[in-house]
């Protein structure tokens, strides 16, 4: 018997949770055994209550925390669980539950460790929505594609599904949310990952998105998250960036400089310039120090990432379908 534990985190969707946790398939296969869990991010309205009339497990935060810790909170009760295969579906209904067997069903035949649902990987499927809001997204798929070295179409998209060992290797700290760190995080890790295209609705029938309603500061958010998870594990990637930059501002000032001395033969009125060329040589050097010394931090994270793994394991294994809530342990 396979267990599938189908994780919803919601803040203040009551419109909209009944109709996706009705829609969830509980039994597609006679060995498939699914279980609903609904992370209540901290609502005022009856999201906990019409999720508990549901049938679902739900785990309420007293305060709104953000998504990335009700998805990190869902993980580990799935863990707990003793899943072999973790969804997760966004509260909103944008998504169609009916779905989550196309998300499952590789990961079952070994296909992949991570299944992504693609919002824009068929011309035929794609949802309309605003053109902000799509070159947005277009963006930071490239900038994730170009990071981990493959080419996804959508690293946004909050309708996915884990086996078990790609869960256990998680490892997340982003609060707003934790679409693009995941998939760096495994990425790197190894894990393989598989887009698999759906339908879905563009906007959200009610209500604003709590995530992207604000797309500037969603896109501050996010790629501050991917930074962090760029200085983690690919250090060089990100300090040889800056340092380039300062490089170039270096050569840029000082060829000014020296243009300007040998037409003229002084110094004046252009000696900023030589200030300006040596800090940024100054600075180029320093950053491309720094990375050299963060990239060797980040061989010891890796490290540290596989001992993490093996006690989680261990951990999670020994309390499988107990009851022994442990979700805030790790």
């Amino acid at each position: 018997m396979k267990k599938i534990v189908v994780l919803s985190p919601a803040y203040n969707e009551e419109q909209s949770i009944a109709s996706v946790l009705r829609k969830i398939p509980r039994k597609w296969k006679a060995d498939i055994q699914v279980e609903v869990v609904v992370i209540d991010d901290g609502s005022t309205d009856r999201t906990a209550e019409i999720a508990l009339q549901e049938g679902a497990e739900v785990f309420s935060h007293t305060r709104n925390m953000g998504l990335g810790v009700a998805f990190r909170k869902g993980l580990h009760r799935g863990l707990e669980k003793g899943a072999d295969v973790i969804v997760n579906i966004d509260a909103d209904g944008q998504f169609n539950a009916e779905d989550i067997p196309k998300l499952v069903e590789p990961i079952l035949q070994g296909k992949a460790g991570f299944v992504t649902a693609s919002r824009f990987k068929s011309a035929d499927l794609r949802p309309k929505m605003p053109l902000i809001k799509r070159i947005g997204n277009r963006f930071i798929s490239c900038v994730i594609s170009r990071i981990v070295g493959g080419k996804y179409k959508d690293v946004s998209c909050g309708f996915r599904a884990y086996s078990r060992d790609a869960a256990l290797k998680l490892n997340l700290f982003g609060r707003f949310t934790y679409t693009q760190e995941t998939f760096i995080d495994l990425a790197v890790k190894d894990v393989s990952i598989l887009e698999v295209p759906v339908k879905v609705t563009g906007e959200r029938r009610f209500g604003k998105s709590k995530i992207s309603s604000n797309l500037f500061v969603y896109g501050f958010k996010t790629m501050r998250i991917i930074i962090g998870a760029l200085r983690d594990f690919k250090p060089m990637v990100l300090f040889t960036f800056f340092s380039l930059f300062w490089f170039v501002i270096g050569s840029i000032t000082g060829i000014f400089f020296m243009d300007h001395y040998l037409r003229t033969g002084s110094f004046r009125p252009q000696t900023w310039a030589v200030f300006v060329s040596a800090g940024s040589f100054l600075l180029a050097l320093f950053l491309m120090i720094t990375g050299l010394v963060m990239n060797m931090f980040g061989r010891m994270r890796i490290n540290q990432e596989k001992l993490i793994f093996f006690a989680r394991k261990n951990y999670y294994d020994k309390y499988s379908n107990s009851d022994k809530d442990i979700s805030n342990a790790l």
